[in-house]
C-alpha cells in the first residue's frame, strides 16, 4: 500500500529565493505528521503545493497515488485544506458557509455531519451569524467544518491553532485525535512546541529545508542534551548574564523560565552561586527534560517563532 503522501526532492522557487529545497518525506495513511518551524522556513509551500494551488518547479510528489501536477482535480476532491487565514466569506452566514462548501462538492451537510459534529457544535449556536462577526476561535472551527465536510482522506492544516484560546486548540486536536482514529491523515503545521508532541512524527524545517524527520520522542533521543532551566527577580539582566558566563554553550527565553545549554563540566550550584554574586535574587537553576524546541535550537541555531 502507498503511503497517503509521497514527497520527493520537492522544490519551489520565487524568483531568486528558494522557499522549498528539495524536500523529501512519506507521510503514512492515518498519521499525524506535524511540520515544525520558523515563518519563511516553507511550511505554507509546501501545503500549498500539495493541495495543487502551486505548481512545483522541481521534484515530484503524490496525495493518495495521484500525481500533484497531472491529477491535481482529482486531488482537490479528495482532500481537506485550511489555509493559514481565514479565507471564507465573511458577509455569509455560518449555516451558509457550511452549505455553500457541501455544494461545490458536491454532498449534502447532513450526510456527513458526524464527521464534524464535535467541533460543529461548538459553533451551531451562532449558525446564522455573519462568519465576520466570529471570534478568532470560532473562525477557526468553521474553517475546520468547511474543510471536513466533504470526508477528505488528507486534511492539511496550516498554522490552524495559532492565536485562538487554549480551550479551542485544547479542542481541535481532540478533533484531530479523532479524525485519525476514522482513518483520515493529517498534515499539520504549529509554532506550539506542546502541539508538535502530539503528533506522530514532526519534520523540522528551516529555510526550505528538513533539518531532521522522525517521532518527537526519536527527536529528543538524537539531538537532546542537558538542559536547566533557570529563572530570578530580574529576567532580562540574567539572560544576558547566563549567555556571557563562560560555563553557558547557549540560553535562550522560555516562558517564564531561561533554557540552559551548559559546557562540560558545568555545575548548576557554582553557575547559581555566580549569578548571586552578579547581584541577582531567587535565583533557581535545575536540570530538566529537554524538549523539542530545545532539540531545534540545537541543529538550527535558532527557535521557532514565538506564537
Amino acid at each position: 500500500m502507498t503511503a497517503a503522501i509521497e514527497i520527493d526532492a520537492l522544490a519551489k522557487h520565487f524568483g531568486a529565493t528558494g522557499a522549498l529545497n528539495g524536500v523529501t518525506v512519506n507521510v503514512e495513511r492515518g498519521e499525524i505528521f506535524g511540520l515544525i518551524g520558523p515563518d519563511g522556513s516553507g511550511k505554507s509551500t509546501l501545503f500549498r503545493l500539495l493541495v495543487t494551488l502551486l505548481l512545483p518547479d522541481g521534484g515530484r510528489a503524490t496525495v493518495e497515488g495521484l500525481d500533484i501536477v497531472k491529477d491535481f482535480l482529482k486531488i482537490r476532491a479528495r482532500v481537506g485544506y485550511m489555509p493559514g487565514r481565514f479565507s471564507l466569506y465573511p458577509d455569509l452566514t455560518v449555516e451558509e458557509n457550511l452549505h455553500l462548501f457541501a455544494t461545490l462538492f458536491g454532498v449534502r451537510v447532513e450526510d456527513n455531519r458526524p464527521l464534524i459534529q464535535r467541533v460543529y457544535s461548538h459553533i451551531e449556536p451562532f449558525r446564522r451569524r455573519r462568519a465576520s462577526a466570529l471570534s478568532g476561535g470560532m473562525k477557526q472551527k468553521l474553517a475546520l467544518s468547511c474543510a471536513l465536510i466533504h470526508r477528505p482522506s488528507v486534511l492539511f492544516l496550516d498554522e490552524p491553532t495559532t492565536g485562538i484560546d487554549p480551550v479551542s486548540r485544547a479542542e481541535l486536536w481532540e478533533t484531530l485525535a479523532d479524525l485519525k482514529r476514522q482513518g483520515v491523515t493529517v498534515m499539520v503545521s504549529t509554532p506550539y512546541m506542546d502541539e508538535a508532541r502530539l503528533c506522530d512524527r514532526v519534520a523540522l524545517m528551516q529555510s526550505g529545508r528538513f533539518l531532521d524527520v522522525a517521532s518527537p520522542p526519536e527527536i529528543v533521543a538524537r539531538h537532546g542534551t542537558t538542559t536547566w532551566a533557570a529563572r530570578a527577580e530580574r529576567m532580562s539582566k540574567l539572560l544576558t548574564d547566563l549567555r556571557a558566563h563562560p560555563t553557558v554553550e547557549t540560553c535562550y527565553a522560555f516562558g517564564d523560565r531561561h533554557h540552559v545549554t551548559p559546557r562540560p563540566g558545568a555545575s548548576p550550584l557554582l553557575l547559581r552561586a555566580a549569578m548571586e554574586t552578579l547581584g541577582h535574587r531567587q535565583v533557581e537553576i535545575s536540570e530538566i527534560l529537554p524538549g523539542i524546541e530545545d532539540c531545534f535550537i540545537r541543529i538550527a541555531g535558532q527557535p521557532p517563532r514565538e506564537p
